[in-house]
């Protein structure tokens, strides 16, 4: 049974108090029973295993057993910065990185982007992909859920994370540095950030605009991928190299 995270707030120790959408997951959907085991994390580096002691319209209630900390940090914090992608790929990208270890995610409003958010969108949006990585982080046993902010363009976003991050650009013909090879932060302080392209690949503008900002363009090799399988191939390579993956 995967991970369920319920919120700080609902620890308090022996007990837990299980409310909301979760509540009713788990009791309408798994059906959970009394005396059962759940595995319960608060998103903040602690997990409690639980037995279940009572079931009712508005609370399910777990008896702490066990409680397991996270281990330090041993590597930067990895961040997707993800054109937005038409159809369900966005929700694919979304699912897969928060699998894979993402530590946040930034849609970004790119020129060749085929999607174009309305603003009267967004919020319904945000709360559909952080759905997707809460259910998928769940799934994976993370210890959090990947932070999701809400979309921007490339110029703001570069400027928010210029203090101690460094910046991947994935720039399909062109000139850049293999990914293999490229030099990586390993201060666990610091944050990586890698960016990828829409469907249509960057604009002459968005290039000129990540170069001024000195993020290092970076290549796949000589075949061009689909935005998505670019994403993941691209997180499970950095994961790999920062010891997390493989």
């Amino acid at each position: 049974m995967p991970i369920f995270f319920v919120s700080p707030k609902c620890v308090t120790p022996p007990t837990i108090s299980i409310t909301g959408d979760l509540l009713i997951h788990l009791r309408d959907s798994l059906r959970i029973t009394m005396g059962e085991i759940l595995w319960l994390g608060n998103g903040q580096g602690l997990r409690y295993r639980a037995e279940i002691t009572d079931i009712s319209k508005r609370t399910v209630t777990g008896h702490i057993l066990e409680t397991i900390q996270e281990l330090p940090r041993r590597t930067p914090r990895l961040i997707l910065g993800q054109s937005l992608l038409k159809g369900e790929k966005m929700d694919w990208v979304i699912q897969k990185a928060t699998e894979l270890g993402i530590d946040e995610f930034l849609p970004i409003e790119s020129r060749h982007s085929v999607v174009q958010l309305k603003a009267e969108r967004v919020e319904h949006q945000l709360a559909r992909w952080r759905r997707i990585a809460l259910e998928a982080a769940q799934q994976s046993e993370q210890w959090g859920v990947m932070t999701i902010v809400p979309p921007q363009s490339l110029a703001p976003l570069l400027i928010n994370h210029a203090t101690n991050s460094v910046t991947l650009m994935l720039a399909e013909r062109r000139e850049g540095k293999n990914l293999q090879t490229v030099a990586l932060p390993h201060d666990v302080t610091s944050s990586l950030l890698v960016l990828i392209g829409p469907e249509g690949g960057w604009s002459k503008e968005e290039v000129e605009i990540a170069e001024q900002a000195g993020v290092v363009p970076i290549t796949l090799g000589q075949h061009i991928l689909r935005a998505e399988t670019a994403a993941i191939a691209t997180i499970s390579i950095l994961q790999s190299r920062l010891g997390n993956l493989g």
